[in-house]
């Protein structure tokens, strides 16, 4: 069974709120997807093996195994597509917390969007509904920033990207 993006943002939403637990059908709201598409996004990450399930619609991402791809393997299997310039919603190292860590004044990437605040290159999502659940939650919107960077970014951005993915990822009981 083969990984999809979308797998990403699931498992993202969930990371972002470990204490929560979600419904397929509240995430699915959350992320503007179905809740046929969120299952069958949980069920690929767990043959992948970034999901323990430990029973019925009890499950939970596997946090150092989806450290260890986000940091070092989806630049590879999702690599960003950047397009011509258009109004969005910051990402990368156009958004916190890379924005104002690195102080970059180059163009702020962006996830073309309506309602975005900026004007730059514009950045594929790693999943259509990304840069709508990224304005519905900004915890969840610093994670896919981050994950752009690893996708997108030079060295010194990925590098910096990585660590924060994998400092925010730990696993719940490393953190304390």
């Amino acid at each position: 069974m083969d990984l999809k993006p979308q797998e990403l943002l699931v498992l993202l939403k969930v990371s972002a709120h470990p204490a929560r637990k979600f419904t397929f059908a509240a995430l699915a709201e959350e992320l503007a997807m179905s809740a046929a598409e969120v299952h069958a996004s949980v069920k690929r990450a767990k043959g992948a093996g970034l999901v323990n399930e430990r029973g019925r619609g009890d499950w939970a991402p596997i946090r150092p195994a989806l450290q260890e791809f986000l940091v070092h393997g989806v630049r590879y299997a999702f690599p960003a597509e950047i397009g011509p310039v258009k109004r969005g919603i910051p990402t990368a190292h156009g958004a916190e917390p890379l924005a104002g860590l690195l102080h970059n004044e180059a163009d702020i990437p962006v996830w073309a969007h309506p309602q975005g605040s900026a004007r730059g290159p514009s950045v594929s999502p790693i999943y259509r509904t990304a840069p709508e659940a990224a304005l519905r939650d900004p915890d969840l919107h610093r994670l896919l920033a981050l994950l752009d960077a690893v996708r997108m970014g030079r060295a010194r951005e990925r590098e910096l990207a990585g660590k924060l993915l994998s400092d925010a990822l730990k696993p719940l009981d490393a953190a304390a």
